[in-house]
């Protein structure tokens, strides 16, 4: 499994606008996509600071989100994001709620 890491700042005030986008707009664009497993998003109380972790089946699949719908996220969210997003991947090693195992 691969994970997608964004990390990114909320425009003053925007976090149930940036929730409701989300989930009207953005996971259903997200349910469509090959190889999309997960979501998780974590926003900290009381700061602008938030995190979203998409999981995905293999590599291939998240570059492939990356190159042709990505885009058209961020245009989505530049209402309530401020600055450009932070993207960082990883190959998932463990996880309790898929259980992966290790890659040795």
């Amino acid at each position: 499994m691969f994970a997608r890491n964004v990390s990114f700042r909320l425009k003053s005030n925007m976090q149930s606008d940036y929730t409701r986008t989300f989930e009207n707009q953005i996971l259903p664009l997200l349910q469509k996509q090959k190889g999309f497993k997960d979501e998780i998003t974590l926003c900290n109380p009381g700061s602008a600071d938030a995190i979203s972790i998409s999981l995905w089946e293999n590599k291939s699949n998240a570059d492939d989100y990356n190159t042709n719908t990505y885009p058209e996220v961020l245009k989505t969210l530049a209402k309530v994001v401020d600055g450009t997003p932070q993207v960082h991947t990883y190959e998932t090693v463990i996880s309790t709620f898929h259980h992966v195992a290790v890659t040795v």
